[in-house]
């Protein structure tokens, strides 16, 4: 019997870090504001996106009760070696979908933004979408109020 090995689960990761990375929310199912929305592994896209962000940062780590890195899952240290698990954060701009309601995050590989748009744009919204890319990671979550007055920052790990 074939397993993936922990080297091949390391140089998995090393191609999602090496590509452009996105995270996408959405406002999802009002419905559901009662309760968390069960993720649906064969779901591709978010239900109803408002925009996505370029991330911020993409580290190798590994799990470290004292690590530097923390996550609602645990804290990581990063790592200079490739390992199976990615840091990935972002942190939004306060104008960023700063008049809705936030229940759904998607982490997003290979999307391709319009060309016309300005270099170094960092937020696009679903308009400046040409192809939205591979849905790598989802989370549904409480609702989350957009005001103008704040900025939110997700952190995810990422094991492979």
């Amino acid at each position: 019997m074939a397993i993936l090995t922990q080297s091949g689960r390391a140089a998995i990761a090393q191609s999602v870090k090496d590509q452009v990375i996105h995270i996408a929310w959405g406002q999802g199912d009002a419905d559901s504001d009662d309760s968390i929305g069960s993720e649906d592994p064969m779901q591709t896209t978010l239900k109803s996106e408002v925009g996505r962000r370029i991330v911020d940062g993409v580290v190798f780590c590994v799990g470290d009760d004292d690590g530097e890195l923390i996550t609602p899952t645990g804290r990581f240290s990063a790592s200079e070696e490739p390992t199976n698990n990615l840091y990935i954060e972002t942190t939004y701009d306060f104008e960023d979908a700063s008049d809705h309601t936030i229940r759904e995050l998607g982490l997003f590989v290979g999307t391709k933004t319009d060309p016309d748009l300005p270099v170094g744009q960092k937020y696009f919204l679903p308009a400046n979408i040409i192809d939205p890319g591979i849905l790598l990671l989802l989370e549904h979550s409480v609702p989350l109020i957009r005001t103008p007055a704040t900025r939110e920052k997700f952190c995810f790990v990422v094991t492979f």
